[in-house]
């Protein structure tokens, strides 16, 4: 039994990481950390959802807890790096919400402080077990579109009266298809970034869309905008011998009567993918492939034996570190459009 605890309690918290810890029973929520003054300002009431989880204001009573072999930051984004800092020079292994910090400088000295204590610390990159993406990879792996020439991946809305200030397209949408195409790839030979503040010049980043190139061959896309009203694909793929389109699976709904539930129940095959390809014998195949389950939950399932048998944890530093600085690239052309 791994015990854990969390820093911080929202949405994130409640929708993206309780429900798919649920029924694991390998892993143990023991503690809820709150700040004292958002109990206050937020009220209490849902943490009755919880009757098993403690929840507490003092931090302390999760460092000195010596049940507690890893905590899971969640809180705002700038507090990030302090708390993964906390955790680790506490002996506590830690997974720590996007952003993983600051600046690249600070996640590399959190991964240092992780490895000079033999401890890890690992960025939530939970999409990475999003239904959509891991039918994409059964699709990937049987071979059938033969060498890939082109992904396209989108996380789109249309929501242009609720573009604020600030650089969150990226943050926020983008971080998550980065991350999953440099986890089938790896660091790109090339990037080039196309982001535009549409409605702040020089102050937002509503619209994105970045190309990353494989050797010669190879390309893939990830866009983001505030500005689509009909839906994409989700991911669109062309090999030398075929194609693949599939759209979004989406995710379970906030339940604001209790705890958020997830069902782990296929899709409905109406959103199911679709493929067409030459097969070995030059005949044409078309058909739907089965959708894959959403579950978050595979990720502290290999964090699990990560910290238990010493095996390489999903996401690695390196790719933490790729996304982080194509990042910060990006925002620094969002700034250039003004």
């Amino acid at each position: 039994m791994l015990s854990i605890a969390f820093i911080g309690y929202g949405n994130s918290v409640t929708n993206y990481h309780l429900p798919y810890l649920e029924k694991r029973e390998n892993i143990n929520v023991k503690y809820i950390y709150r700040r004292a003054e958002d109990r206050v300002h937020e009220g209490t009431e849902h943490e009755n959802w919880y009757p098993d989880i403690n929840f507490t204001s003092d931090l302390n009573e999760i460092l000195n807890d010596k049940e507690i072999e890893l905590i899971v930051v969640c809180t705002h984004a700038d507090s990030h790096a302090e708390y993964a800092r906390i955790a680790l020079q506490n002996n506590k292994n830690v997974l720590v919400e996007k952003p993983f910090a600051s600046t690249l400088d600070e996640a590399k000295e959190i991964f240092e402080l992780a490895k000079s204590k033999g401890l890890i610390a690992m960025a939530n990159q939970n999409r990475r077990f999003d239904g959509d993406f891991l039918t994409l990879k059964k699709v990937l792996a049987s071979g059938a579109l033969g060498n890939i020439v082109e992904i396209q991946s989108h996380y789109d809305y249309f929501r242009p009266e609720k573009i604020e200030k600030g650089f969150k397209t990226l943050h926020l949408l983008a971080v998550h298809t980065i991350d999953q195409i440099i986890s089938l790839y790896g660091n790109p030979d090339k990037v080039c970034y196309d982001v535009r503040s549409i409605y702040y010049p020089g102050e937002s980043d509503d619209f994105t869309d970045i190309d990353f190139y494989y050797g010669k061959q190879m390309k893939a896309t990830v866009k983001c905008s505030s500005s689509v009203k009909i839906e994409h694909p989700k991911f669109t793929v062309h090999g030398d011998r075929g194609s693949f389109i599939k759209y979004s699976s989406g995710h379970q709904k906030k339940n604001p009567d209790g705890a958020t539930k997830v069902s782990f129940i296929q899709e409905p095959e109406d959103n199911w993918g679709e493929i067409s390809y030459i097969d070995e014998n030059g005949e044409e195949i078309n058909k739907k492939i089965p959708s894959e389950v959403t579950d978050y939950g595979i990720l502290y399932e290999k964090l699990y034996e990560s910290i238990r048998n010493g095996v390489e944890k999903p996401v690695k530093d390196d790719e933490v570190l790729t996304v982080m600085g194509i990042l910060s690239n990006g925002i620094k052309e969002a700034s250039k459009n003004h």
